[in-house]
């Protein structure tokens, strides 16, 4: 059996992440079959509880692993339908790719869930989450104003990431395995306060397009970003292509 490595300066988590796998890439633990209990995996591995729910919890996102609450926890075949896809690349803005923008981080923060964003997240009220505030500028004219909120146990490290030039996305995916596979977007219009028009250089009250999306990998929603856009400067671009069959 594989072990963790203290000495190894990856993750715990990480290690064990890799650890289950494999084991489940190799039909080491068949499709349908039941891992091991918490405790029987911390038992296995010499880790925290901790330790194990992270990892698990990657698992789950990628679609290795189903939870039945009440039952347990079982090798899943995550099946991608068919149909059409949503391209995207600066996935959180859907603007033309050839625009160029800058970014200024306003606010990264560990806050509790107030308001109804406990209920957008689905997470218990006493979770903490991540805030993430970006105003997004092209030539040096701001654009739009995003808030990103991320459940805490989601990704810890990326409070330690430099996002000025890194789409959230791109980080979920390439760096820490954390694959979006279903995005859910509601577009309305909004008028903005008092802080959001002298971020934007609007008058208060100004109409602005509010893009909400709901980010989800697997069953697991693990971001919801509210952007704020100005009508006057660019369009919106959502592009769809069917799948190959």
């Amino acid at each position: 059996m594989e072990i963790i490595d203290r000495e190894d300066p990856q993750k715990l988590y990480l290690q064990l992440f890799e650890i289950l796998q494999k084991k489940i890439k190799s039909s080491e633990w068949a499709l349908g079959s039941q891992i091991p209990t918490e405790e029987e995996l911390c038992n296995m591995f010499g880790v925290s509880r901790a330790t194990v729910r992270t990892a698990v919890l990657e698992l789950v996102r990628q679609g290795y692993l189903k939870r039945q609450q009440g039952k347990g926890t079982y090798i899943y075949k995550n099946i991608v339908s068919e149909g059409l896809t949503m391209l995207t690349n600066f996935r959180e803005l859907l603007f033309e790719a050839e625009l160029t923008f800058s970014t200024d981080v306003l606010a990264r923060t560990v806050m509790m869930p107030v308001d109804d964003l406990d209920v957008k997240l689905e997470i218990p009220k006493d979770k903490h989450i991540i805030y993430i505030k970006r105003l997004r500028s092209v030539e040096g004219e701001p654009v739009m104003l995003q808030e990103s909120y991320i459940p805490y146990h989601v990704c810890p490290l990326l409070l330690e990431e430099e996002i000025e030039h890194q789409s959230l996305f791109d980080l979920f995916e390439k760096k820490y395995g954390i694959k979006v596979t279903r995005v859910k977007n509601y577009i309305e219009v909004a008028y903005v306060n008092s802080d959001e028009a002298r971020l934007l250089g609007l008058p208060e009250g100004s109409a602005t397009i509010l893009l909400k999306q709901y980010l989800f990998s697997g069953e697991i929603l693990v971001m919801y970003t509210r952007s704020i856009k100005r009508t006057d400067r660019f369009k919106f671009l959502m592009e769809l292509q069917r799948k190959a069959s």
